[in-house]
């Protein structure tokens, strides 16, 4: 889910929220560059934001609106902040995120109570107990100003440079050679050490903003496969760098709840010797939502599992559920969470306002109608699997329209694994026992599903 960086649930996840240090060795700059320190507070008439930094690196600056934020990208950097709370809400800032937007960037979010612009930026060298710090000022604005400072473009800047504005370049994604993390660890078994994921470049168009990344895609062939075949399963851990995801009671973040969740499927899948499993993300990244959609394909996948984990307000609701895609939610409920789910690209500091209005009309053309029956029948072998393991959600079957389910052409379902409101559910997710038994109940669906697949072929 969308969590936000809420202060009251800041106390313990200081540790579980950092990053681990990836090293962008063409920056000379920029190498071993680690955050280490994040500070907020009133400075004359402005709200002044600092990063404190082991290393000098470049940064770019620009700004969004609805909601209002002010993006920073730097360098792929490492995060190692005290454990402590982030900062609570001071003048015009509201609360920040962070994480890896892509290979070679790392990105901050700051959204604002209101309006501002940047009044200046720039990068102070070490001094006594301090090193680099990245220093960025920001003043209310009145939307009208807010508006030419967004289209001016990026503000860039280096040590100790003076603010400029630039017209915005389009960004070329060019994947680096990185170093494995190094660093502290609250839980091992929730943070990152695979090796990243072979060089890729993406540049498909965001998602749309209402519709939250409705988009229609031409159907693929069919794969040929030999008789003997391993079936493609890809599994999308949900969230990802910059967007967290929902926040636990405990601080955990959801983004690592899903990663492990997605490397416990992987592994208990290619021990049965049945499976090509493929993961849309391997690390602590952001990806688009389209973009998960894209990778399940041009893997050829013949299922497309998303997992999550949810939040909701009372707190003694707990269990997992399983959804499926419908233009139709099953009960408000759904609706909210897929609206939540959609708008992860806004969360990561993506600029959708230019995206055509039309898509949110698309509707769900005839080759989407198989998969989406299928993914019924896959949906329903998974809720018996899961009910034999664990104590799931009422009504566990739910329909909703995520994005991140709209392939046409590959059945495909969101797996809520339980809600990290609920100490219980939460407790139980972090619990690599706990972890191991639902990929095994998972995993025992995904056999059944195929098994009916493999009979209704041979009738």
């Amino acid at each position: 889910m969308l969590g936000m960086i809420r202060p009251g649930n800041l106390c313990r996840q200081a540790v579980l929220a950092c990053l681990l240090t990836f090293v962008l060795p063409s920056l000379a700059s920029a190498a071993e560059a680690v955050v280490t320190d994040v500070r907020v507070g009133p400075h004359a008439q402005t709200s002044r934001v600092v990063f404190e930094m082991t290393n000098q690196v470049p940064y770019s600056i620009f700004l969004l609106h609805d909601p209002y934020r002010v993006v920073v990208d730097l360098p792929e950097v490492g995060w190692q902040l005290p454990s402590r709370p982030l900062p609570t809400p001071t003048g015009v800032f509201r609360t920040l995120r962070y994480g890896l937007f892509k290979p070679g960037t790392s990105r901050i979010v700051v959204d604002l109570e209101r309006p501002a612009v940047v009044h200046k930026s720039y990068i102070l060298a070490p001094s006594g107990s301090h090193g680099y710090r990245l220093v960025v000022d920001l003043i209310s604005a009145s939307g009208a100003v807010f508006a030419r400072h967004e289209k001016a473009g990026k503000i860039t800047g280096e040590l100790l440079s003076a603010t400029r504005f630039t017209k915005p370049n389009p960004p070329t994604l060019t994947i680096p050679a990185v170093k494995m993390p190094t660093g502290p660890v609250a839980d091992a078994s929730l943070t990152p050490p695979e090796t990243p994921s072979p060089s890729r470049e993406i540049s498909l168009a965001s998602s749309q903003e209402n519709q939250d990344a409705s988009f229609q895609l031409a159907p693929r062939k069919p794969p040929v496969h030999p008789i003997y075949h391993k079936r493609v399963v890809v599994i999308d851990a949900g969230h990802g760098g910059p967007d967290p995801g929902t926040i636990g009671n405990s601080g955990i973040y959801e983004k690592h709840i899903t990663l492990a969740m997605a490397r416990e499927l992987k592994s208990q899948l290619e021990s049965s010797g049945r499976y090509d499993v493929r993961l849309t993300r391997k690390r602590d990244v952001f990806i688009r939502l389209r973009d998960r959609v894209e990778i399940g394909r041009d893997a050829g996948a013949d299922l497309f599992i998303s997992l999550h984990a949810d939040s909701i307000r009372d707190r003694g609701i707990h269990g997992p559920s399983v959804y499926t895609l419908s233009e139709n939610a099953s009960d408000k409920e759904a609706a909210a969470l897929a609206s939540k789910e959609n708008k992860s690209d806004l969360i990561a500091g993506i600029d959708l306002t230019n995206e055509n209005r039309d898509v949110t009309n698309i509707l769900i053309d005839l080759a989407q109608r198989e998969s989406m029956n299928q993914s019924a029948i896959f949906a329903g072998h998974l809720i018996d699997s899961l009910k034999r393991q664990v104590q799931v959600l009422r009504n566990t079957h739910r329909f909703a329209g995520f994005a991140v389910l709209k392939a046409p052409d590959v059945p495909s379902v969101l797996v809520e694994m339980g809600f990290l409101s609920n100490p219980t559910d939460e407790r139980n997710l972090r619990s690599r026992s706990y972890r191991r038994r639902f990929a095994v109940a998972l995993k025992k669906g995904i056999d059944v599903y195929f098994s009916g697949v493999e009979e209704a072929r041979n009738r």
